[in-house]
């Protein structure tokens, strides 16, 4: 089938659209911020594809005639000395990482390698067209930008330290060389409300189900290809305890539904990465010939329940029940009720909520991905706490699951938590600052995101951290973006807080 699209501005108008967009955008306040976002967003930086950002990152710090390095695992190191009257204060590293999440809706054009990111600027808003803006972390990456081009920003010494391959593994924090910073303080510019100070964050693991299913002619028939769409998704740890529809938590429930009447899977196919809330999902099944319409029906009985359940989270969740080609090739009984019952039995979402922090998730796990196809099935989950015995307690009951199902289970890439330290003297600098710059107190929280802090203080364990950032709403997802006046607002904050570093002891 062709889909045909009528363009009535010519593509070379549209390019022209969406550079003058750009520009705008360059314009907004502050230009500092702005200006060095526009251009970062033009340089492809997805997780592990680094290389160009590094590149881009080196060449900015070098232009300066700061010192610029990159260390053993590809970290971009920047320093720059305090400005005159600040040399007495306390060395401050500013951290932000420069890898993006590569999330973009069907039918989106879009190379995520390759091509720059295509803003507009939407009701006091700054979002991307059908991708994942960068936002996340890119707004704190053109901050520390703004900052060391800066010439009239009072400042102490500072070290601006660019982590590399964040959301796919922390890998640049985890293999930080030890020596590369001298700062007491660190400012990680990666939270996303603009009223909080976080001081403590989750740690996470990846959690990798892997099985092989035989395969057996499928039975007559006429196949469909089951689609969920239009769920909302958004962050696996900040936005988990919305209970937002997890795609392959649904389509699993309509397959176990199927399978008691006769429904054979084929094949399964749903989510991406691990840090993200599954927002599609699809399977191609054969249904028995002569139940076909009792089975759809019974089916879209169960969609149209589920579109109630989840009407508030998820108010643009849909269904499509597709007739498509029959397969020759089906999993066999035994494989299928294998796969179906591991996914039904692995836990997903809040696992168990803070005892020590009102409204704190501590502990969770985000099925993001299930895939089974020629032979091969999948289920990548990734497990995120702020206590460590509860993470193990959560991995080993979902290697269970899966071990159970005759799964092979990997546990990989674990990282440490951030314990939060609210006697931190960084901390009553800040508070005190935003009360005296705001007329009110700030959230002090711990968020269940997994920031690099945790790794960091493995590394350099007397340095005192604090996580701020402007508001970023629907991180990892399309529906990203970033306030504008907020944007403002942060880099305000971030310049007198820098002001206000105290002395050397």
């Amino acid at each position: 089938m062709h889909t045909f699209f009528y363009n009535p501005y010519g593509t070379q108008n549209i390019i022209t659209m969406k550079k003058n967009m750009n520009e705008q955008i360059a314009q907004l306040e502050p230009q500092e911020i702005w200006e060095n976002f526009v251009a970062l967003n033009a340089v492809p930086r997805p997780s592990k594809k680094e290389e160009k950002v590094r590149q881009f990152m080196l060449d900015f710090g070098k232009k300066l005639g700061l010192e610029t390095f990159e260390d053993k695992i590809g970290n971009v190191i920047i320093k720059k000395p305090a400005t005159p009257g600040m040399e007495n204060r306390k060395t401050v590293a500013l951290q932000s990482h420069l890898d993006m999440v590569p999330q973009k809706n069907k039918g989106t054009d879009h190379d995520f390698e390759k091509d720059g990111i295509d803003m507009m600027i939407e009701d006091g808003w700054v979002t991307a067209d059908g991708t994942t803006l960068g936002a996340d972390n890119g707004i704190g990456v053109a901050a520390i930008m703004g900052l060391l081009a800066s010439k009239n920003i009072p400042h102490p010494p500072l070290e601006a330290l660019f982590t590399i391959d964040e959301e796919t593994g922390m890998t640049g924090a985890q293999h930080l060389d030890d020596g590369v910073l001298n700062a007491e303080i660190m400012l990680n510019l990666d939270t996303e409300e603009d009223d909080e100070l976080d001081i403590g964050c989750a740690g996470g693991i990846d959690i990798t189900a892997k099985g092989q299913y035989q395969e057996q002619p499928a039975q007559k028939g006429k196949a469909y290809k089951i689609k969920v769409k239009g769920l909302t998704g958004g962050h696996s740890g900040m936005d988990i305890h919305l209970y937002r529809g997890n795609a392959n938590k649904i389509l699993n429930r309509l397959l176990y539904k199927g399978a008691q009447k006769g429904l054979q899977v084929s094949e399964v196919h749903g989510g991406g990465l691990r840090n993200a809330i599954p927002r599609e999902a699809e399977a191609v099944v054969v249904l028995p010939e002569g139940k076909e319409e009792e089975i759809l029906k019974d089916l879209q009985t169960l969609a149209d329940t589920i579109i109630i359940e989840q009407k508030k989270q998820d108010p643009d969740l849909t269904f499509i029940f597709e007739e498509v080609e029959r397969p020759e090739k089906v999993m066999t009984q035994a494989d299928q009720d294998r796969l179906i019952k591991a996914v039904y039995g692995a836990h997903n979402g809040v696992y168990r909520m803070s005892p020590d922090m009102d409204d704190l998730v501590e502990t969770s796990n985000n099925v993001a991905s299930v895939n089974a196809a020629s032979g091969q099935m999948q289920i990548d989950n990734l497990t995120r706490s702020s206590v460590e015995s509860i993470k193990a307690d959560l991995s080993n009951a979902l290697k269970s699951v899966f071990e159970l199902a005759g799964m092979q289970v990997e546990l990989t890439g674990s990282y440490p938590g951030w314990k939060p330290n609210p006697d931190a003297k960084i901390l009553s600098v800040m508070t005190d600052l935003y009360e005296k710059m705001y007329h009110q107190k700030p959230k002090v929280v711990a968020c269940h995101a997994g920031l690099e802090c945790g790794i960091i203080k493995s590394h350099y364990p007397n340095m005192e951290m604090i996580s701020f950032g402007p508001t970023i709403q629907g991180a990892h997802s399309p529906d990203e973006r970033v306030n504008i006046e907020s944007v403002q607002k942060f880099w305000e904050y971030l310049k007198e807080t820098l002001k206000n570093i105290p002395v050397k002891e």
